[in-house]
This record gives structure tokens, C-alpha cells and sequence, in this order.
């Protein structure tokens, strides 16, 4: 027994799955379609970038970012994003969650536009302005983390609360998938009005004047989704377990729920009065109490992160030889710049219909079945064991004749990865630390994940190359080979699996009951509780 909760909370914690549920998932989730979006169409134009703005006559080759231009291009945003899930995060457990929750969207959707009206008298100052703009649209992705999760978690009820913030994070799929086919919409429809001959035939030719317009459309266009939800997030009331707990008004908390509800709950102002008079164990983030209380949860969402985004975002590094193995990518100078863009949208529209989305969606559908737990040390297992079959027997995938294995392989990381830690690591610090510090320690664990993104989207970009330095790619030092890469992301997952164990199972318990607040409450008001186990 957990002790005695709030009226109004117990009222969220029973609540049948209602229509204000879904418009919930809808709202927070689409700020998520957006992140994913704006996130991943860069990896779609930075070839043509390179085609557009650095052209080396003569050269056998298209154009291509130079490696620093190509990390800050792809990465400013991750940095963006990392800083943006510390502040805002901190910013909901000070401000509240929904008076911050429409300055991230605006923030996405002004510097989506921003972006793509990137300008410049040359190649230099046009990426400096993109790089800008794209921090401070990382920066309003970053606020989204913590604030969407919290927000979810805390609507939501104790039976289906895992699947409702794991759905308003499966929208990232849908963002990704969305991405692709605007891309090959945008490009099909350039490509039929403006023909050009392939680089081999023509290196001028091949890049149209046209093509700047193409780049610029792909990234505007993620401020629209963002726009479409703006009104509905500035409508929706504060969280209830904001308002009660943290801004001590019972009053507005059961006048809000009521009215979203729809049925008569009772304040209880003076109960909540009496608590916070008598409340003297009300820690902060920084002290010893936090840490013998929540410390080897944080330690344990923000190292699962940490690990998991070293292994995800470093598989964008296998795409191209892989769309190269089995034909979807043909060799670059055998195409024309728009046609590049368009077979590179259709390669990772396939992957993210394939594995990507429907490892979201089974993610969802088991979640307060089998459990967070269960779920993310059987994918970090999966990603484990898929992550040494590539990597031992690297030579044999590289023979034509195997590399439908490969891929094979390789999409199964990408499904147990999203069906497994990425999609748990979201929902879990959403669960359980208490209200008045959810949104920071959400944060906190989300920026522990970007960092981890940072390293493996950049760090193994350098490390893969071939341990020949005539081999490397143009611009890069020589590394450790992608066999011996391949070994250290196994290694990384099996770190993920053990600090798994330091995460507690949330399923089927409430906000308080995790969080120990109910202890606390009942502590304050004289009662005698059991404690959770």
C-alpha cells in the first residue's frame, strides 16, 4: 500500500482512456513528428549542399562538404538540442510545463523557416547562417524532450500511461517516414521540370540553378506541422500534478481536471495547505536526500541513454553502404543533383517504413504488458547480439553474394533499438522522480542521450575509417576500420543491457507511488504508510 493520494490525482491515476487522452497524444506528439523531421532532413540535402556551394572543377567526384563543414552541418542542431532539454527542462519544474510548452514550438517553427532562408555572398557565410539557425532549432527540439514526456506522463493513467508517452514518441517515425516522401515529392517534381545530365556527362550541368530551391523547401517545410498544434498546446490546461503539488492550488488543479474529465472532483486546498506546512523533506536536485532517494535512477536513465544514442545515431554511418550493397544508391556521378536528393529520401523512407515505425508502434502496443524493463533489456540484448554477428564475421558480409544478410541484420538492430531502449529511455524518467523535479531530471537524462549522440554520430565517423590512410575517406585520418567499430557499438549495447538494471519498473504504479511522494503526503498529514518496495 502506497498511502493515501490526492482526490484529483487518484481521479487521473483511474480515468478511463478518454478523447482528451488522444488530443493529448496528438498535441505533444506532433511537436515530436516535427523534432524527428527537422532532426533527419539535413542528411537528405547535405549531399546537394555539396554539389551546390563546393564544386571542384575538373574533379572526377560531385562536389562534397568538407569533413568540419559536414560535422558542424549534421551536429549543430544535436548541440542545440542538448542545451535546450537542460534549460527548458529546468525551466518546467520552475515555470510550469505548459507556459514553456508554446515558446519550443514557436522556437521550431520560426528557425525551421530561418533555415532555409539561409543566406550568404559565399559557400562559407551561407553554412555559417545554416549552422545558426539550426542551433536554435535544436534548441527548441531539446525543449520538447522533457516537456512532452512530463507533460504525457502526467495526464495520462496508471493502466496505459507507458503506451500514451511511448505514442507521442513513436511520432519521430512518422517524422522521419514524412521527411523522405516530401523529400521525393519536392525532387520527383524538380526533376520533371528542369532536366539535367547526369554528373559523369556533365559536371556543370548536372547541378541546376534550380536545385538551391529544393534543399531550402525540404527544411521550411518542417515548420508546418509545428504551426497546426501551436493554438491547441496554448489552450490545454497546466498538468494537475503541477498545480497541486509543486504550485500548492488544489482548487485550480480539480476546477481544470473537472472540466477535462467531466466529472466533479474535489479540491482539497486545505489538505494540500497542511502538507505543505508540515512538509519539511521537500529536497532539491543537489542534495544528499535526492541522491539516496532517486540517485541510481538518474545514474541509471541518463548512462541507458548516454549508451543507447551512441549505438543509434553512430547506424546512420552503415546507411551508405548499405543503400550502396543493394542497389538503391547508385554511384553519385552516375546521377544528377536532384536525382541524388531523391534516392536518398526513397533509401531512408524504406528503412523507417520497414523497421524504424513499426519498431515504434511495438514498442507501444506492449509496453504496459510486458514492461519498461523487460522491453529494454530485451533490446539492448538484440542490438548486442546483431551488433557482433556484423561485426566477427565483417569480411563475409562484404561479399556480394551476402549482403541480403547484412541488411537483414542491420534492420533488425534498427527495430530492436526502437521496439528496446530508444524508445523506453524516453518514457521512463517521465515516471519516476517526483513532480516538483520531473522536467529537470527528464532533461537531464535526455541531454546525457544527445551527448551520447554527439560521440556516435561524430566520434565513429572519424573512427570507421579505414585504418589505411590512403583508404580514408577525403579529409579524414585513418582509424579502425569498420569491423573494429562494429565491435565497439556491441560493446557499448552489452554497457547499456547492465546499467538497465538500475531503472525501476514502473508498470501498472502511479506518479507518486515511484516518486515516493505519497509517502510523503501522508508523512506530512500524520498518516502511517507502508513504504514501496
Amino acid at each position: 500500500m502506497a498511502g493515501e493520494n490526492l482526490n484529483v490525482l487518484n481521479a487521473l491515476d483511474v480515468a478511463k482512456t478518454q478523447w482528451y487522452h488522444f488530443t493529448a497524444i496528438i498535441i505533444a506528439g506532433m511537436g515530436f513528428f516535427t523534432d524527428a523531421y527537422d532532426l533527419f532532413c539535413i542528411s537528405l540535402v547535405t549531399k546537394m549542399l555539396g554539389r551546390i556551394y563546393y564544386h571542384v572543377e575538373g574533379s572526377s567526384k560531385p562536389g562534397s562538404l568538407p569533413p568540419n563543414v559536414s560535422a558542424a552541418v549534421n551536429g549543430v542542431a544535436l548541440c542545440g538540442t542538448l542545451a535546450g532539454q537542460l534549460f527548458f527542462g529546468w525551466l518546467g519544474d520552475k515555470m510550469g510545463r505548459k507556459r514553456v510548452y508554446g515558446v519550443t514550438l514557436m522556437l521550431m517553427s520560426i528557425c525551421s523557416v530561418a533555415s532555409g532562408l539561409s543566406f550568404g555572398r559565399d559557400p562559407k557565410s551561407v553554412m555559417a547562417t545554416l549552422c545558426f539557425f539550426r542551433f536554435w532549432l535544436g534548441f527548441g527540439i531539446g525543449g520538447d524532450y522533457p516537456l512532452s514526456a512530463t507533460i504525457m506522463s502526467e495526464y495520462a493513467n496508471k493502466k496505459t500511461r507507458g503506451a500514451f508517452i511511448a505514442a507521442v514518441f513513436a511520432m519521430q517515425g512518422f517524422g522521419i517516414l514524412s521527411g523522405g516522401v516530401f523529400a521525393m515529392i519536392v525532387s520527383a517534381a524538380f526533376d520533371a521540370r528542369f532536366k539535367a545530365p547526369a554528373y559523369a556527362v556533365d559536371p556543370i550541368g548536372s547541378t541546376v540553378p534550380q536545385a538551391d530551391y529544393i534543399w531550402r523547401i525540404i527544411l521550411m517545410a518542417g515548420a508546418l506541422p509545428a504551426l497546426l498544434t501551436y493554438y491547441w498546446r496554448l489552450k490545454m490546461p497546466e498538468t494537475a500534478r503541477y498545480t497541486a503539488l509543486v504550485a500548492k492550488n488544489a482548487q485550480q488543479a480539480a476546477s481544470d481536471m473537472s472540466k477535462v474529465l467531466q466529472v466533479d472532483i474535489e479540491a482539497e486546498q486545505q489538505k494540500v495547505e497542511q502538507i505543505a506546512e508540515k512538509q519539511t523533506n521537500s529536497f532539491g536536485l543537489l542534495t544528499r536526500e535526492f541522491l539516496r532517494r532517486h540517485g541510481l535512477h538518474l545514474l541509471g536513465t541518463t548512462s541507458t541513454w548516454f549508451l543507447l544514442d551512441i549505438a543509434y545515431y553512430s547506424q546512420n554511418l552503415f546507411q551508405k553502404d548499405i543503400f550502396s550493397a543493394i542497389g538503391w544508391i547508385p554511384s553519385a556521378k552516375t546521377m544528377n543533383a536532384i536525382q541524388e536528393v531523391y534516392t536518398i529520401a526513397r533509401a531512408q523512407t524504406l528503412i523507417a517504413l520497414c523497421s524504424t515505425v513499426p519498431g515504434y508502434w511495438f514498442t507501444v502496443a506492449l509496453i504496459d504488458k510486458m514492461g519498461r524493463f523487460a522491453i529494454q533489456l530485451v533490446g539492448f540484448s538484440m542490438m548486442t547480439i546483431f551488433m557482433f554477428a556484423l561485426a566477427i564475421p565483417y569480411d563475409h558480409w562484404t561479399h556480394k553474394d551476402n549482403h541480403i544478410g547484412f541488411i537483414v541484420l542491420y534492420s533488425l538492430t534498427f527495430f530492436f533499438a526502437n521496439f528496446g531502449p530508444n524508445a523506453t529511455t524516453f518514457v521512463v524518467p517521465a515516471e519516476i522522480f517526483p513532480a516538483r523535479l520531473r522536467s529537470t531530471c527528464h532533461g537531464i537524462s535526455a541531454a546525457s542521450g544527445k551527448m551520447g549522440a554527439i560521440i556516435g554520430a561524430f566520434g565513429f565517423l572519424y573512427l570507421a575509417q579505414n585504418q589505411d590512410k590512403a583508404k580514408a575517406d577525403a579529409g579524414y585520418p585513418a582509424g579502425i576500420g569498420m569491423r573494429n567499430s562494429l565491435i565497439v557499438l556491441g560493446i557499448v549495447n552489452l554497457l547499456g543491457l547492465l546499467f538497465t538494471f538500475l531503472v525501476p519498473e514502473s508498470k501498472g504504479k502511479s506518479l507518486e507511488e515511484m516518486s515516493g511522494e505519497n509517502e510523503d503526503m501522508n508523512e506530512a498529514s500524520g498518516n502511517k504508510t507502508v513504504p514501496v518496495v
